[in-house]
């Protein structure tokens, strides 16, 4: 990748590919937390903390609920009832 990236563009970059990957874990609800974290050492929940994190970073206070909301496009309890599977699986 080139080094060259304004960035303004790097960010808008960056933007995308965070939304990209919300919108992919959205469309893959099968996929469980507990997997993520076992094969990629995160999960919903990390990317949502990491969310909030950065806001705060920024100024910006969000909610552990409304951070979760945005990673899960839903409730985080309402996305649990939906889509979690097995035993409780939940990476805090």
């Amino acid at each position: 990748m080139s080094n060259s990236i304004p960035d303004s563009k790097r960010t808008e970059i960056e933007a995308a590919a965070f939304r990209r990957l919300v919108k992919h874990l959205g469309d893959n609800p099968e996929v469980q937390n507990i997997d993520l974290m076992n094969l990629a050492g995160f999960c919903r929940n990390c990317l949502s903390k990491w969310y909030r994190a950065e806001a705060s970073e920024r100024g910006i206070e969000i909610s552990d609920p409304a951070a979760r909301e945005k990673i899960y496009g839903m409730p985080y309890e309402e996305w649990k009832a939906l889509h979690q599977t097995g035993p409780k699986q939940d990476h805090k």
